[in-house]
């Protein structure tokens, strides 16, 4: 099974900027393809292919004068792009035809520069070193090993979040770890004021950091209304925001992978009760307090974790 390991990196100013050409240029190869597409093509079997697409929008695109920069950094983020959008479409396909299981997939959309920027490096593109990583035409980053890669990665890909913080995120092939097999069994009672029951009459509160800081956010919400779009103010309270919420994320994000392993670790079966999350959150009342919570990031670690560990994860339809 594959599984992602995500780091944190310290680019250089030099680095910064060589990574900001490199997140512009897979930005445009994807918008010029998502463009061509919506243009031309409607129905699945007139899509062009991907060698097609990349030998119109990469490979000649940089012998014109418009798009000759793209040249400037690795053609390996740029043909993965290509691979990305070729993927988006395809899961949008097989879901408008009733041939993939969740909710409905939208089309693929056209990136936004204020967003998160990511670029991905298969073999070739990278190297790996003690200390630092090398990519293809950016050079070797500083990063900080939190913990050891357990086999080769066959990708990485390179993140600046809203925050401006910036990650290099490897997938690599692992193995199951089945754990001991246990006689226990949980099932799990998810709410609001007390974030998870289990069936044996253990309540585990959440940290709740929104709820614990909305008279912070809300300042800096504030903040950022009055200055004007597009100002370098603006631009700075966007980050402050940006940061905030990147904090109340991370927070979250450490007590759900916690409390998910804990779970998987000691129940051989592990049974939730599936809610309605999307149609939940439509609730004014209680949208704030469920995307607080997590309880849809929850079950996919749950998943996740108990696949890894060999257990038995139960989702149960709503009576």
């Amino acid at each position: 099974m594959k599984a992602r390991f995500k780091y944190r990196i310290y680019p250089t100013p030099g680095q910064k900027y060589q990574l900001a050409k490199l997140f512009g240029c897979v930005r445009v190869v994807w918008n010029d393809s998502l463009a061509s597409c919506q243009e031309k093509y409607t129905l699945e079997e007139n899509k062009p292919t991907n060698s097609e697409l990349q030998k119109q929008l990469i490979t000649s695109a940089k012998k014109t004068e418009n798009r000759e920069w793209l040249s400037e950094v690795s053609a390996i983020p740029l043909q993965q792009s290509l691979n990305d959008l070729n993927q988006a479409y395809q899961n949008f396909f097989k879901s408008a035809k009733g041939e993939r299981k969740g909710k409905p997939v939208k089309p693929p959309k056209f990136k936004s520069r204020k967003s998160k920027q990511t670029a991905r490096f298969t073999k070739g593109g990278f190297k790996i070193g003690q200390h630092k990583v090398y990519l293809a035409k950016i050079g070797k980053l500083k990063i900080v090993w939190s913990r050891e890669l357990p086999t080769a990665p066959s990708s990485v890909t390179v993140i600046k979040d809203s925050a401006h913080r910036y990650f290099l995120s490897f997938v690599v092939e692992i193995q199951p770890e089945v754990l001991p097999k246990t006689d226990n069994s949980v099932g799990i009672d998810l709410g609001i004021k007390t974030f998870a029951t289990l069936s044996d009459g253990t309540k585990v509160d959440a940290p709740k950091p929104l709820k614990k800081r909305i008279k912070k956010l809300r300042k800096l919400s504030k903040s950022l209304s009055h200055k004007t779009k597009g100002s370098k103010r603006y631009e700075k309270a966007r980050i402050r925001v940006a940061k905030f919420h990147a904090k109340l994320k991370d927070t979250r994000t450490d007590f759900l992978h916690k409390l998910s392993t804990e779970i998987v670790r000691e129940n051989q079966t592990i049974i939730l009760e599936d809610l309605n999350v999307s149609g939940m959150v439509k609730n004014r009342k209680l949208s704030r307090a469920i995307s607080d919570l997590g309880w849809r990031q929850f079950r996919t670690f749950l998943d996740g974790i108990a696949e890894k560990y060999g257990r038995d994860f139960r989702v149960i339809s709503r009576p």
